[in-house]
């Protein structure tokens, strides 16, 4: 399988996940897309600075496009976006619908019932943590 094969894959699973097994329809919402647009811009600027210093490097067997194991990749092109390949975006966007799926059923399961974790700190004030009384 190809690495856009599988990021296809895990984005239907992200959308059936979603929207028939948790039933959060996240993808319906527009601050979602309003956020998701934010991620992806700072996506695409992490990608883009690891791709071409060539820090991270890919196996050009899997992926759209041409070897670029020893030299630069072009900014947009040749399966390329920000220097990275066209197949992040599919495996971030899945990686994010899944966890702000799971975030939100488990809230709405009640799962944390109360808002911290632990007892606060010994040098914070007295009375301002969650579920400590003045």
């Amino acid at each position: 399988m190809t690495y856009i094969q599988i990021g296809i894959i895990y984005c239907l699973l992200a959308f059936v996940l979603d929207f028939y097994i948790l039933k959060t329809k996240v993808l319906k919402l527009r601050m979602f897309w309003l956020s998701y647009a934010i991620v992806l811009f700072f996506q695409f600027v992490t990608n883009g600075i690891l791709t071409k210093n060539l820090i991270v490097r890919y196996n050009d067997f899997a992926l759209i496009g041409g070897d670029y194991s020893d030299k630069t990749p072009p900014m947009i092109g040749d399966g390329r976006l920000f220097y990275a390949p066209v197949e992040d975006v599919f495996f971030g966007f899945s990686m994010i619908v899944m966890t702000i799926s799971i975030w939100i059923w488990l809230g709405r399961k009640n799962i944390q019932r109360q808002p911290f974790s632990g007892s606060p700190p010994k040098w914070w004030p007295k009375g301002h943590w969650y579920g400590t009384k003045k």
